[in-house]
């Protein structure tokens, strides 16, 4: 899963970063509230994580102008600003979620999960499908007789495969959801990892649609 993540304390920006690529997410990260409304608009994030109090363009301006612009990404406003107004005004501005500075971080972890699993329809805390059990907190895959280990891209290849069972999945979808935006984003990998996990998981696990993509899982 791929974060954007708009903060100008660098470092508070680089702590998080570190803390959520630890729990298996993609983290861009950007300063200013010009190359965070770019962004935010053209890259296909899962979740947002924006701080109202910019430079050079206010949170609340640039998530007013995703909304309009009908960016329907899930955002959790991060802001110092915790006073019951200012939290309404982001509310009404089209954020899904709301975490006032300090915090901690895994209850930051936690508003990020539960936004993925409301954006996905997924009420369950835990991901399964088809009797594997995907463990968050141990970044490992298990069924009832047996379990793996995964490294960081399994990791995310895997989540994302099981927040949208029997959808196809192209590779170009699932490169822009697994790698941060400095990475080398080459598409073939993919398929490299897709092997990888059907080792562990059985050659059946993950089905290839000639000329469209993946599916884990029955197709939908």
């Amino acid at each position: 899963m791929r974060l954007l993540l708009a903060e100008d304390d660098v470092d508070l920006s680089q702590r998080l970063k570190r803390y959520l690529a630890k729990q298996g997410f993609a983290v861009d990260t950007y300063d200013n509230g010009i190359d965070v409304e770019f962004y935010g608009r053209e890259v296909a994030y899962d979740v947002i994580i924006l701080d109202l109090g910019l430079p050079q363009r206010s949170g609340l301006e640039v998530l007013a102008n995703w909304r309009a612009a009908g960016v329907k990404t899930p955002v959790l406003i991060l802001t110092a600003r915790n006073t019951w107004s200012q939290k309404v005004e982001g509310l009404q501005a089209g954020a899904d979620d709301y975490l006032g500075k300090p915090f901690h971080q895994e209850e930051l972890l936690a508003r990020i999960q539960a936004l993925i699993r409301r954006a996905t329809q997924t009420v369950a805390e835990r991901l399964e499908v088809n009797g594997w059990v995907l463990d968050e907190e141990t970044q490992s895959i298990s069924n009832a007789t047996q379990r793996w280990d995964l490294t960081g891209i399994e990791y995310r290849l895997l989540r994302y495969f099981m927040l949208h069972p029997g959808v196809i999945l192209s590779k170009t979808r699932l490169t822009e959801h697994v790698y941060e935006q400095d990475a080398d984003k080459d598409s073939n990998v993919i398929e490299v990892y897709v092997n990888r996990l059907r080792q562990k998981l059985g050659s059946d696990a993950i089905t290839t649609r000639r000329g469209q993509g993946y599916v884990f899982g029955e197709l939908k």
